[in-house]
């Protein structure tokens, strides 16, 4: 069983800045695609960005486009998702997921692994 381990989360400002990371030594992120998505209370889960494939091609939801940016170490075999600006209506539990086909999804149930998510609560 693939497990991944986020880290980063916390207790930030509005307009402040949060960097999440994603590890899973079992995958090779570059050839997987490897994606973060949120869940605030009461809402379902919902995808926020993803990185796919050798070339590190990108993708993001129109919430958070030009604010938060993904990324892959591939020496260190994580990917990391840095939160700039960030606003109340950010606040949720974050998860790092990866499924093993490079072709672009933003739906949970296509994702075969989970991280356990990681609090991040922004405070206006």
């Amino acid at each position: 069983q693939v497990q991944l381990a986020e880290s980063g989360g916390g207790l930030v400002q509005a307009g402040g800045s949060l960097r999440l990371s994603c590890s899973a030594p079992e995958l090779t992120f570059s050839v997987n695609s490897v994606g973060w998505f949120r869940q605030a209370p009461g809402k379902e889960r919902e995808f926020v960005a993803v990185i796919r494939g050798a070339e590190g091609s990108t993708y993001y939801a129109d919430s958070v486009k030009g604010r938060f940016t993904i990324s892959r170490d591939s020496a260190r075999n994580t990917v990391n998702l840095q939160m700039n600006s960030l606003k109340s209506e950010d606040t949720a539990v974050y998860y790092c997921a990866a499924r093993r086909s490079v072709s672009l999804s933003t739906t949970p149930p296509a994702y075969e692994y989970w991280g356990q998510g990681t609090q991040v609560t922004v405070s206006s």
